[in-house]
């Protein structure tokens, strides 16, 4: 669906996945692995455009659920680059093991880390304050070490992976059971507060407009304080 003119969130890939049509494609996150074959079909049977246009994958971070569908794009148009934050880019590409989760949590990333693509190696190792593709990359650490939020400056729209969370009314935290470091991820969201945007469109949950920067900001004065 639309959400603004000229960016796309693709409807059943279990992780958010946003188009950004530009002079070619730019995508944010490719949701779980099987997704990309979703990705491609919206790009020809909604959009009308050739798989060929997507110039740049840029995933918000390393987890699963967000780089499933990599492989495929990679495929179906095998000029594009993919773009990751430097702290991110050792898990992307299987040089760094996966942190481990204790109990159920990591039972369950373990059992769906298997379904991550082998070779994943990326093109671009993004820093905080980089532009890339005409978005503004911003290090939310927390979530993963890399994570990354990425402000669309014209539209007035930020892309905040799972740094935080929204049900299309109101914000929330991001995952924190799958986080690595809970007081870095509320300390993200503190930073995602000060940015100026009027849409939030996250890794699960609904987009949230208009207003989006001013009910971030009231939230993250509610986040206690670590002493």
């Amino acid at each position: 669906m639309e959400i603004i003119p000229g960016i796309h969130q693709v409807d059943g890939v279990n992780g958010n996945a946003y188009i950004i049509i530009r002079d070619g494609l730019v995508i944010i996150d490719t949701g779980i692995p099987g997704s990309g074959k979703t990705i491609l079909s919206y790009i020809r049977n909604t959009l009308h455009r050739e798989p060929e246009e997507i110039r740049t994958v840029i995933l918000t971070h390393f987890h699963t659920d967000h780089i499933g569908g990599v492989k495929a794009l990679k495929e179906a148009a095998p000029n594009l680059k993919v773009a990751v934050h430097e702290a991110d880019a050792g898990y992307v590409s299987g040089t760094l093991p996966l942190p481990r989760y204790p109990g159920f949590r990591g039972l369950l990333v373990g059992l769906f880390s298997r379904l991550r693509p082998s070779i994943l190696v990326p093109d671009i190792l993004l820093r905080d304050g980089d532009l890339i593709e005409g978005l503004v990359c911003t290090h939310l650490p927390g979530h993963t070490r890399g994570s990354i939020g990425l402000l669309d400056e014209i539209s007035k729209t930020l892309f905040a992976g799972d740094a935080i969370r929204s049900d299309g009314a109101s914000v929330s935290e991001g995952p924190t059971g799958f986080s690595m470091d809970v007081q870095k991820s509320r300390d993200s969201i503190r930073k995602i507060a000060l940015l100026d945007y009027d849409t939030l469109l996250i890794g699960h949950g609904k987009p949230l407009r208009p207003g989006a920067a001013a009910k971030v900001r009231e939230f993250a004065g509610s986040l206690p304080v670590q002493s």
